[in-house]
């Protein structure tokens, strides 16, 4: 052996392991102890189906039944399948009282308790957890602790790991302390992520509430509970909040310098969220040239969707020093107008009164704030140059081309009347000889 000091090593870690095994076996306090744990498995599993069955029908919502109280049912359903390593547990936890009174022992019962819950931690993550995060965390986390804990070694890990130090420049800190913060900050973060999300699906169902004043909620909803989560994780951690005073003096100057736009658009999305004045939904065009639909608002930007199907990402900052016309901010009712001429020939007190009703015929024309409006706007070089004006609710492009409608409704009126729509007449006048 001397040559194989890893099997030395290995047949140091099994000697004791080898003298409780025989120990055990040659014990009659042991073998009652194993007696017991069967008892108690079994006693278990026959309390399970009787219980199971019960909390089955009790628990069990009516079909379609999409109530809090059947939401609730539900959840605590699902966890039915712990019943069994729970009961054992308890049970297994009775007679170890009754074994350590009467031999003043109970390794061996102690040992099977903690199997128990090993079984239980396992039928959580294998048939329980069904969001893929906390089942990988379960998986590799909590699995591997029980299974420590189980075999008795979760103590001796955790020493191992206390003073086992790691050492970056000036700072040091314990391996234990890296895997604490990084188990707790994996949950707090998720548990902050699902807390978001529910908060923005409740804030999102408030109608009574102006659009911008829920987006400004949720955003102020999203900063509260991330914020609290990095503050309970650096006290879990063990670090001192006072030298976060330092960090944000640091980072103040770095906004400054090098992040004062980023600053600039986070400033002026909680300014246009405060004000209201755009909204996701509204339809607007800004100097530049950039026009569409606000579909979403972010810190730093506002995303807009053409007609077209693309995205433009305008930062928030052009919403505040440009100028931006909304065309849905007052209501969803726009004016539109169509452009045509008439012949000469046309008596033109006829056209008004037949365009203004046959426009108003169509289903989207709004007779409020203002009825179709023909008017004359001047005398053309081929035609006499008519245009009548419209208000509809919406924009005028993307699926709705009301412009178009209302154009179709102007030739085939004017068609059924006999008015003539004049095309472009050029006289030619030749001086001297007339061209062979």
């Amino acid at each position: 052996m001397e040559n194989y000091p890893f099997v030395e090593q290995i047949m140091g870690y099994a000697e004791p392991a080898i003298e409780i095994a025989t120990r055990w076996a040659t014990s009659p306090a042991a073998w009652s102890q194993f007696a017991l744990l069967i008892a108690a498995y079994f006693l278990a599993l026959l309390v399970n189906r009787r219980l199971s069955r019960a909390f089955r029908g009790l628990l069990t919502p009516a079909p379609g039944a999409e109530n809090i109280f059947a939401t609730a049912r539900r959840f605590v359903l699902q966890f039915l399948p712990l019943l069994l390593p729970v009961l054992a547990y308890a049970f297994t936890a009775v007679g170890e009282q009754i074994v350590r009174s009467l031999f003043d022992s109970g390794a061996v019962i102690a040992f099977g308790k903690r199997v128990f819950l090993f079984l239980a931690a396992r039928i959580l993550v294998r048939d329980i957890l069904t969001d893929p995060f906390l089942k990988l965390l379960g998986k590799f986390v909590l699995i591997p602790i029980a299974a420590l804990y189980a075999v008795g070694l979760l103590d001796a890990a955790s020493v191992y790991l206390t003073e086992f130090r790691v050492t970056v420049g000036n700072i040091s800190f314990s391996l234990m302390a890296l895997v604490r913060g990084l188990i707790a900050g994996s949950l707090l973060f998720w548990l902050g992520r699902w807390s978001n999300d529910q908060s923005a699906a409740m804030i999102t169902k408030q109608e009574e509430l102006r659009p911008a004043t829920r987006q400004l909620a949720v955003k102020t909803a999203e900063i509260v509970i991330f914020g609290t989560a990095f503050l309970l994780l650096m006290n879990i951690m063990g670090v001192n909040l006072s030298t976060l005073a330092v960090l944000g003096g640091a980072i103040g100057v770095g906004l400054g310098f090098g992040l004062q736009k980023i600053a600039s658009n986070f400033i002026s999305g909680v300014i246009l969220l405060l004000e209201g004045q755009a909204t996701v939904g509204d339809y607007v065009e800004l100097d530049g040239g950039e026009a569409g639909t606000i579909v979403k608002m972010t810190a730093r930007a506002i995303i807009l969707e053409t007609f077209d199907g693309r995205w433009i990402v305008v930062p928030n900052e052009d919403f505040i020093v440009t100028r931006v016309t909304n065309y849905s901010d007052q209501g969803s009712a726009n004016r539109y107008e169509a452009a045509f001429s008439v012949s000469y020939d046309t008596d033109i007190n006829l056209v008004p009164p037949l365009i203004e009703a046959a426009v108003q015929k169509h289903p989207d024309i709004l007779e409020e704030p203002y009825p179709a409006d023909c008017e004359l706007r001047g005398f053309g070089d081929s035609g006499i140059d008519f245009a009548v004006e419209f208000w509809v609710n919406g924009i005028d492009d993307g699926r709705h081309k009301y412009e178009n409608d209302v154009l179709f409704i102007i030739w085939n009126t004017l068609k059924e009347n006999g008015i003539k729509i004049p095309y472009p007449h050029r006289v030619v006048e030749f001086k001297g000889e007339m061209p062979k």
